[in-house]
């Protein structure tokens, strides 16, 4: 039942097969470089779409039940530790890339709450929402899949830590240390509203991330079809002990969530890339990309925004690692 579900259901290996009696029907060669690339290109585009909308519908349905005031409220009754587990948990219902969820870390920390448990949040957020969740187990299995989400929890419950015990509070904006909280009236929305809302989230996160999927999979098709398995398994394999390290510098140019990377890790970990290093690479890419750094940068000064891409570095490293060793001892 459980390799029905990852295969056939996440993983859709039936689409898979539709589309390539469709295309050999056509007169394309499937084990050619051209039908190939082809066949991985239509197949991803239309199993991540799917997938995207499913996942993004019930994650925003969800979403709905924690608005930002709400979400405040529920973080400002803890303390200490309980606060940034809770702060790292309720960064898994909601945004889904980290450009989106730097608006609500600065309206925490204008509300007040510790800085400890607003990174906490921050880190979190991008990095193991629920559809991470799914998408993963559709490639790597229940298993890794969970292992990730609990790894990248503790990093971030970890890395606001950190920053709490530094006491970095000067290290934020003036305009946002020195802010009013709005308070706002939470709202009641009814069932048929919640549903709506979902919908239009679907919507407006699709056409925001649809052609970040188009270039992955692309991407991700050249990757699978055009360049030699040596290669990957050369850079990126266990020969390299720099792999890590190489993925996720490779990763931070980039701007996209798991949605967008997705077909560009199963890509290289089909050519032989270690598991680590693939993980390593989708955590680089939707919690460090370049235009997070740049947004996040107006609301947090160099100090703090120096601990924090350290504290992710290190994090991510650790958790590539760890997989790649879990790699070589068990799968």
């Amino acid at each position: 039942m459980g390799n029905f579900i990852q295969n056939q259901i996440l993983g859709m290996q039936w689409l898979k097969s539709l589309i390539g009696k469709m295309l050999s029907a056509a007169g394309l060669d499937l084990e050619g470089r051209l039908g190939g690339s082809l066949l991985f290109f239509l197949y991803d585009v239309i199993k991540i779409t799917m997938l995207f909308f499913v996942l993004v519908f019930i994650i925003s349905y969800v979403q709905s039940y924690f608005p930002p005031e709400r979400s405040k409220k529920i973080l400002s009754r803890f303390r200490g530790i309980f606060a940034r587990i809770i702060a790292a948990l309720l960064g898994t219902v909601t945004p889904f890339c980290s450009c989106s969820s730097i608006p609500l870390f600065m309206g925490f920390t204008t509300a007040g709450l510790p800085l400890g448990v607003t990174f906490s949040f921050l880190i979190s957020s991008p990095m193991v929402d629920l559809g991470s969740l799914i998408l993963l187990t559709s490639i790597f299995g229940f298993k890794i899949a969970l292992a990730y989400v609990v790894l990248g929890l503790l990093v971030a419950v970890a890395g606001g830590t950190v920053i709490e015990h530094l006491h970095m509070e000067g290290e934020v904006a003036d305009f946002i240390r020195n802010g009013k909280s709005l308070s706002l009236t939470e709202e009641k929305m009814t069932q048929k509203e919640r549903f709506v809302s979902a919908l239009h989230s679907v919507y407006a996160t699709l056409k925001k991330v649809f052609p970040y999927i188009l270039l992955s999979v692309a991407l991700g098709a050249v990757i699978h079809n055009w360049i030699p398995a040596e290669w990957i398994v050369g850079i990126l394999g266990k020969k390299n002990p720099l792999g890590v390290i190489l993925a996720v510098f490779a990763g931070i140019p980039l701007y996209a969530d798991t949605f967008g990377c997705i077909s560009i890790s199963e890509s290289l970990l089909a050519k032989g890339a270690l598991l680590g290093v693939v993980l390593s690479f989708m955590m680089a890419v939707t919690m460090l990309s370049l235009p997070s750094l740049i947004m996040l940068k107006k609301a947090i000064k160099t100090k703090l925004l120096v601990v924090f891409v350290l504290i992710c570095l290190l994090g991510i490293i650790f958790v590539g690692y760890f997989f790649n060793v879990f790699q070589a001892l068990f799968l």
